[in-house]
C-alpha cells in the first residue's frame, strides 16, 4: 500500500486534478440552457449550490457526466479528463437564440482534490479560490479551483496540515473499492441513467429536458435489463474489462476491477442482468 492510498482511505490526501476540464457558462440564459440539456435541476440553483448531472442524447443515452457549480455570475462545469471538448461541443450545439457564452478555462486554472476520511476538517486559509463538494473517489472531501499561480501555495498549506500527495492510481483503487463509476470506463455512451444507478444525477420533478422521455418511460416500466453493481470476487486475479461471468445465476460484464488492499480481495464494477 502506498502512502497516498492509505491517506485517501484513513486520513487526507490531495490529488492533482488539472487534467479535468473546466468550462465557464456565462450570460442571462445560462441556467435555462443548462436546465434544458442536463438531467438534473439547474434553474433552482443559487450561488454556492452544486450538482452532478448527465448530458443525454434524445434516446436517453449518457453522452457525458459533469459537475455543476453555481456562482454569482456564471456556472462552472467540471468534466472528466478527455471529455471537455465533447461537453463543450454538446452544450454549444443547443445554443440557438440563448444569450450564453462558453469559455474553456482549463489551461489558466488549476484543480486540487482533497479527499479521505479526515479531509473535510482540513481546509486552507481563506483566499482567492473556490471550493466545491466534489470527489473522485467517493470518500469525504472537496475540490479546490484556483489560478495556476496560487496552486503551489495551496498545496504547501495542505501538506503543512499533514495532507499527503496521492496518485491517479491511488484514487482509482479507492474509487473502485467504493463502487464509484467513471464515465468512459464504467459509464458508457450507450448507458441509460437507471442502468448506472447514479440517480443523484437525475431530477424527476423538473420540466422537460433532452432525453427525458426515455428516462420517464423507464421509470414508468419500473426496471432496466441490467444495472451497474459493485462485486466482490473470489481469486487473486482481477478480470479484464469485458469479461463475462455469472453472479448469483445472472449474466454480468466487467467494466473495471482490481485487487483491493483494504478488503483483501478483488473488487469489480460490472453490468449485471436484472432478470
Amino acid at each position: 500500500m502506498t502512502e497516498g492510498y492509505t491517506a485517501l482511505r484513513d486520513g487526507a490526501a490531495w490529488l492533482d486534478l488539472d487534467s479535468r476540464g473546466r468550462i465557464v457558462a456565462r450570460g442571462r440564459d445560462r441556467a435555462r440552457l443548462l436546465h434544458a440539456i442536463t438531467s438534473n435541476e439547474v434553474k433552482k440553483m443559487v450561488p454556492g449550490d452544486s450538482c452532478y448531472a448527465f448530458l443525454l442524447n434524445p434516446q436517453g443515452r449518457i453522452q457525458a457526466d459533469l459537475h455543476l457549480l453555481c456562482l454569482a455570475d456564471h456556472f462552472l462545469i467540471d468534466t472528466d479528463p478527455g471529455f471537455r471538448e465533447k461537453v463543450h461541443q454538446h452544450i454549444r450545439r443547443y445554443i440557438i437564440a440563448d444569450q450564453v457564452e462558453l469559455e474553456d478555462i482549463s489551461a489558466q486554472t488549476a484543480s486540487i482534490g482533497v479527499e479521505g476520511s479526515a479531509a473535510a476538517d482540513l481546509k486552507p486559509a481563506p483566499g482567492n479560490y473556490t471550493i466545491a463538494p466534489f470527489t473522485i473517489t467517493g470518500q469525504p472531501g472537496y475540490r479546490i479551483y484556483c489560478s495556476t499561480a496560487e496552486k503551489p501555495t495551496l498545496v504547501a498549506q495542505l501538506e503543512s496540515f499533514g495532507v499527503k500527495a496521492a496518485t491517479e492510481d491511488d484514487a482509482r483503487t479507492v474509487r473502485i473499492e467504493n463502487g464509484k463509476p467513471l464515465y468512459g470506463e464504467d459509464i458508457r455512451d450507450t448507458s441509460l441513467p437507471q442502468e448506472t444507478q447514479q440517480m443523484q444525477a437525475v431530477s424527476f420533478t423538473k420540466g422537460c429536458y433532452l432525453g427525458q422521455e426515455i428516462v420517464e418511460r423507464i421509470r414508468a416500466q419500473g426496471r432496466v435489463n441490467k444495472k451497474l453493481e459493485r462485486l466482490e470476487l473470489a481469486g487473486p486475479e482481477p478480470p479484464a474489462p469485458g469479461t463475462k461471468l455469472q453472479v448469483d445465476g445472472r449474466d454480468a460484464e466487467i467494466t473495471s476491477s482490481l485487487y483491493s488492499p483494504h478488503f483483501g480481495k478483488v473488487i469489480a464494477l460490472a453490468y449485471v442482468r436484472t432478470q
